[in-house]
């Protein structure tokens, strides 16, 4: 194993961690009959990954973004195939999307599906946040990964995006062709399988994780639309995601604080206008459960800090900036009040200490 693979499954050792966050067990069985298809001995991996293959088959269990991340790292390096799951037949066979596929299929429309997979995304995984933004040639589908120690392996997200574009092609019974597709991590030596996989052509160093579709197919009518159906569908998903705690207001504050900050520092008033509420409406909520605004654009700032830094493409200027500090001065206070220890040690802190056994 290289140098970068050793270094990439080292967690922080520092006390203050993170919210735990976590994706179905349903889902990670998708993935784990896809490795099988990629021809790897799926028992070998769960036994050195830690896992108990019983639990996996539980209902309603959730597997942390770590351990997952780890499962990612040892497929890839043993496969020896740094494209691992990147192909059409496996991402359409091996997805279990579940209720929220379901739901999906009920929708009226491809936008209406994709809205649907956004509103419930944390069923399938709270570390997952998945967002549709409007352009003037039709819409970007974006997906970023958040709430983990580890850097997320670039295999994970290529094979989630691609079962996406699977899903709606799957929805719609027809062929899509994506406008474009970006990727924030560097080129490969050779792009022809992702190229193959997207059926576009596709950037490397780009700014998120994101695919294009026209306005033509975002408003294209599904044949299996059944709007009570898929109004049952929603009942069941609203009862999981409350099961998460998704549905308070404090959760839905951090998810739209992690959305602008690259924007700057985000006011309270701009939150509460992107969440639809007044801001003496929002202060009310977050007051009956027991929390501030300024609490939580602090929890989140905590959470994703302590993802960017595990991530070396990301420079400690970048860093600062992506988590809206005006200057890298009080990012550097922060950290030493989240985790003791100023950025660039607490980054080396990342990287040096052993990995926790698996």
């Amino acid at each position: 194993m290289s140098h970068h693979q050793r270094r990439s499954q080292r967690r922080p050792g520092c006390a203050q961690q993170p919210e735990l966050r976590t994706s179905s067990a349903a889902w990670l069985e998708g993935v784990l009959s896809m490795f099988e298809a990629e021809g790897l001995d799926v028992p070998s991996l769960l036994r050195d990954a830690g896992f108990d293959p019983d639990s996996l088959h539980r209902q309603n269990t959730r597997v942390p973004v770590d351990e997952i991340s780890v499962l990612w790292q040892l497929a890839v390096a043993r496969g020896g195939k740094p494209t691992l799951g990147l192909h059409r037949d496996l991402a359409a066979t091996h997805s279990k999307l579940g209720t929220v596929g379901h739901a999906m299929a009920c929708s009226p429309d491809l936008g209406a599906a994709l809205a649907r997979l956004a509103r419930y995304m944390a069923v399938i995984s709270d570390a997952t946040a998945f967002s549709l933004q409007p352009e003037a040639r039709g819409c970007w589908m974006v997906m970023e990964h958040t709430g983990g120690s580890l850097p997320i392996p670039r295999q994970r997200v290529e094979y989630a995006l691609l079962t996406v574009l699977m899903q709606c092609r799957w929805l719609t019974r027809r062929e899509l062709q994506p406008l474009a597709m970006e990727f924030v991590y560097p080129a490969p030596a050779n792009d022809r399988l992702h190229r193959e996989a997207f059926g576009c052509e596709v950037r490397f160093n780009a700014v998120a994780n994101r695919l294009l579709l026209s306005t033509a197919d975002m408003t294209m009518p599904l044949p299996t639309f059944h709007p009570a159906l898929g109004e049952m569908q929603e009942h069941l998903l609203d009862d999981q995601l409350g099961l998460l705690g998704q549905t308070t207001t404090s959760s839905l504050v951090c998810a739209e604080i992690a959305r602008r900050l690259q924007l700057g520092e985000p006011r309270r008033q701009d939150v509460a206008a992107g969440l639809g509420l007044a801001e003496r409406t929002l202060q009310r909520r977050l007051q009956e459960e027991s929390a501030s605004f300024q609490s939580l654009l602090d929890r989140t700032r905590r959470e994703l800090a302590q993802q960017y830094l595990a991530e070396d493409r990301h420079t400690l200027t970048d860093v600062a900036d992506m988590l809206g500090f005006v200057d890298s001065s009080n990012f550097f206070r922060a950290c030493k009040r989240w985790f003791g220890l100023p950025p660039a040690q607490y980054r080396a802190r990342i990287w040096d200490t052993p990995a926790l056994a698996h």
